[in-house]
């Protein structure tokens, strides 16, 4: 099933590859907003085409209520409710946080308060194993979403900053974008380390990674503190990958228009053909996404946070139904990228 509103041959192509590997993966995705009605549409669907196996989180009786109301074909066999309250993992959960966190002043008590939270039981089910991936944010902030990540799940071995991507579904090609929603103002070693984890997600994803290191100025033309920033992190990005194709400091119009590029950057290997653009900050990149998004009437998939061990990922408050079904379906697929 196509969620996409765009029809070029560039977007079906990633489309069909988000759907089929997560239909062969067949991962388990937990959701811990399980009373929002786009939630259980999302879920419905999913469920419906066979893409994931789902654990929502609530009230079963208040739950099943509202898809009745929603009208909603319910699969039983892959869409499991759960109550954290009522569960019989709730013990070995809080538990389980209390231990972590002790260090760090956590008591039994809020231990016990936080783990009714379906946020940090959703994150302690993916942190147990017993989920796969988590998505969430349709009605949490971004900050209530991924703090519970933080705090026990963390980053991977060699990683520091935990950021995300966006899969820009733009009419012609599809690009990725970070970091978009995240980390606020990077230094110039957290903007390296976030090109080569867009490199890597880019990648993972079927795109041929080719690297731009976005600022007001391309090349050499230009100095100051900012600028000077981007260009240490490229420099960054070249010696610890060696094998990525980078260009930076580069404007975003000589990265992704080649008769631009000609005329400011003519012998880069990425001006012109730029698939990964990472903005030099949060205010950069998020008003980006979104102008790209609504002027375009181009489909933005994300965010996905990077970093992490295990799969947690964050919702707009503003998400569609199709935003959340394909935001579940790059969970699926970057918990299959850690196996």
């Amino acid at each position: 099933m196509n969620k996409t509103d765009v029809t070029s041959e560039a977007s079906r192509k990633f489309q069909n590859y988000m759907v089929e590997t997560a239909r062969k993966l067949q991962k388990h995705i937990v959701l811990p907003e399980g009373e929002e009605a786009r939630i259980l549409r999302a879920a419905a669907e999913l469920a419906q085409d066979g893409l994931a196996t789902l654990t929502i989180l609530g009230d079963e009786d208040k739950v099943l209520a509202h898809v009745k109301e929603l009208g909603l074909k319910w699969d039983t066999n892959r869409i499991k409710i759960v109550s954290p309250k009522h569960s019989p993992n709730y013990e070995s959960y809080w538990k389980k946080l209390y231990e972590i966190r002790k260090e760090k002043g956590m008591t039994e008590e809020q231990a016990k308060e936080l783990m009714l939270d379906a946020s940090y039981y959703g994150t302690m089910m993916v942190f147990m194993g017993e989920a796969d991936g988590m998505v969430s944010g349709a009605v949490n902030s971004t900050a209530h979403t991924i703090r519970p990540s933080l705090q026990f799940v963390k980053t991977k071995k060699g990683v520091k900053t935990v950021s995300s991507v966006f899969f820009m579904i733009l009419p012609d090609r599809v690009l990725v974008y970070g970091d978009c929603a995240v980390v606020p103002k990077p230094t110039a070693e957290q903007l390296a380390e976030i090109a080569i984890t867009s490199a890597d997600s880019a990648k993972a994803f079927g795109i041929e990674p080719k690297v731009a290191l976005l600022s007001y100025s391309s090349g050499t033309s230009g100095s100051g503190e900012e600028v000077d920033k981007v260009r240490e992190a490229t420099e960054m990005v070249k010696a610890q990958r060696p094998d990525l194709l980078v260009e930076g400091p580069i404007q975003y119009d000589a990265a992704v228009d080649a008769t631009v590029a000609k005329q400011k950057m003519p012998d880069s290997p990425v001006a012109g053909q730029a698939t990964v653009l990472i903005f030099p900050d949060l205010n950069a990149g998020n008003i980006t996404y979104k102008a790209v998004q609504r002027e375009t009437h181009s489909i933005a998939i994300g965010p996905m946070l990077q970093g992490l061990k295990k799969p947690v990922n964050d919702l707009s408050r503003g998400a569609t139904v199709p935003d959340i079904y394909n935001t579940v379906l790059i969970t699926a697929i970057q918990a299959g990228m850690q196996e």
